[in-house]
């Protein structure tokens, strides 16, 4: 028995939906809320999201490898990069940026290590595309994309030389 084909979906251009996400975050924007960016996509988004927003704030880059509730089962990643928060997490309003929302799991690993720099005023959650089947109850405040994929597929964000970002579609989720 032959494995039936999955259907090709289109892809949206991710950087329109960065624009997209800006004009969503923009009537919610306090002086002194920063973006916190999860790697690797969600640094990308944050600092195209810092340029469109002309935000005066550093923003934060956070690796959530040492956090994830399965590294046991994962391992290290080979590319672990080392988180930077610039500023102090203490009251202040925080929005976290990644590429796409799944199961919850790097969101949760993500609130965990941004903890441990103190306690925030709030945590908004900002992603690209909102793939459903959360393992754990999270949503994401800011969202330009609900997509319903096979649960094989995965959705890959890369950047270019340029830093233009692009969407493709990838197996093994």
């Amino acid at each position: 028995m032959t494995a039936k084909p999955l259907p090709a979906i289109e892809l949206p251009d991710a950087e329109a939906q960065c624009v997209e996400l800006a004009e969503l975050i923009r009537p919610r924007l306090r002086p002194d809320t920063v973006l916190v960016g999860i790697h690797s996509g969600g640094v990308w988004i944050a600092r195209r999201l810092h340029q469109l927003l002309q935000q005066a704030n550093e923003i934060g880059l956070i690796d959530v490898s040492f956090y994830r509730d399965d590294y046991g089962e994962k391992g290290l990643h080979p590319r672990v990069k080392p988180t930077s928060i610039p500023f102090d997490v203490e009251g202040r309003p925080l929005i976290l940026v990644d590429d796409v929302l799944y199961t919850g799991r790097t969101t949760r690993a993500a609130i965990n290590e941004l903890f441990d720099y103190g306690r925030p005023a709030s945590i908004q959650l900002a992603v690209l595309a909102d793939r459903g089947q959360r393992q754990l109850p999270i949503s994401a405040d800011f969202c330009t994309w609900r997509v319903d994929l096979d649960p094989s597929q995965e959705l890959v964000l890369s950047a270019d030389d340029d830093a233009h970002l692009q969407w493709s579609l990838g197996g093994n989720a």
